[in-house]
């Protein structure tokens, strides 16, 4: 008697990530890239005017931002993590689906055109927009979903079926991610774990996308209260954000702000929780553990920690396998 052996699923998912400089040379293009970004700066007569800006302020900020590059490697490492993610959701997917899991970065190589030509060797019949951003905003998932919207086009012979998991910052699989990494640092603290301020941070965004209505800041809060809940641990819960540009006004307190106020509280032991980047990058090898790490010594917090990053840490991947399974409904 034969035996009839179905062919696997043949799959699809897109990681979309902000994306990083990959030498410091780089920085000048990237951050035009970053600022040319309809989705990032727009005003009355954006379309004349935003081209000439992003280059002023690209060429203004590149040997600062530069520096920062420089301090931790000289370029980013944010597609180091975003290719092992890929590789280890990939594996994980192929347990029992034909899956190809490519990365579309929004402001450097690999852009999202390149995704897509990845992508399309593969040919699968159905794709998943995954964004590494837990939490929603049309800054963030919201820009790369329009890049996507412009490039993709369906053919004859390729005609795919797209959903895209917009949000998930209550999944339980992700905060129990979160809460395992925040595990894993405090280890470093001793035993028994000392009574702690947990500082969470996630990158700020201008007042005025939150009052337009973008869920972000709403997301972000309830993210926090789910792995503080879900933790358990004994100390005091804070909540700051960080990476500000310009002069308009951003969701706070900003972080040396929050750094400042605990040091005057007499806090001594501070675990800073990066709650809406998934990826060690600039801003939480450099802005975190070294620029706010000496303001924290300067001001006297003796221990200041930064916890890693989820990374490809197995949880997460779980957790990102279970999302791209719930899309499909497999």
């Amino acid at each position: 008697m034969s035996t009839f052996n179905a062919s696997p699923r043949r799959i699809g998912v897109v990681l979309f990530q902000l994306g990083g400089p990959d030498s410091v040379d780089a920085v000048e293009p990237f951050l035009y890239n970053l600022f040319s970004d309809p989705d990032i700066i727009d005003f009355p007569l954006a379309s004349i005017a935003r081209r000439p800006l992003a280059r002023l302020i690209a060429r203004s900020r590149a040997r600062h931002v530069g520096r920062h590059y420089a301090e931790i490697g000289g370029r980013s490492p944010i597609l180091e993590h975003t290719r092992r993610q890929a590789a280890a959701l990939e594996r994980e997917l192929r347990t029992s689906l034909d899956a190809r899991v490519v990365v579309a970065m929004r402001y450097w190589h690999p852009f999202t055109s390149e995704a897509l030509f990845e992508l399309q060797a593969h040919a699968p019949g159905e794709v998943v927009l995954l964004p590494l951003y837990p939490q929603y905003s049309r800054t963030t998932t919201g820009s790369s979903l329009n890049e996507w919207n412009r490039l993709f086009r369906p053919s004859d012979s390729w005609h795919p079926t797209v959903n895209l998991v917009r949000e998930y910052h209550e999944d339980p699989d992700f905060i129990k991610a979160v809460v395992a990494r925040v595990n894993q640092s405090l280890a470093g603290f001793g035993h028994p774990v000392p009574e702690l301020d947990f500082l969470f941070s996630a990158h700020s965004l201008p007042l005025s996308v939150v009052r337009a209505g973008d869920p972000y800041q709403q997301q972000i809060e309830r993210t926090c209260k789910l792995v503080w809940e879900a933790g358990g641990w004994r100390g005091r819960r804070h909540l700051c954000y960080q990476s500000k540009v310009g002069t308009a006004t951003w969701l706070g307190p900003a972080m040396g702000d929050a750094i400042a106020d605990l040091a005057a509280a007499g806090a001594r032991q501070v675990l800073v929780v990066p709650i809406s980047f998934v990826s060690d990058h600039v801003e939480t090898l450099h802005e975190i553990a070294i620029e706010h790490g000496e303001l924290a010594g300067k001001l006297g917090i003796a221990d200041f920690r930064l916890m890693e990053g989820l990374n490809d840490s197995p949880c997460f991947i779980t957790s990102l396998a279970n999302l791209v399974r719930r899309s499909l409904a497999v």
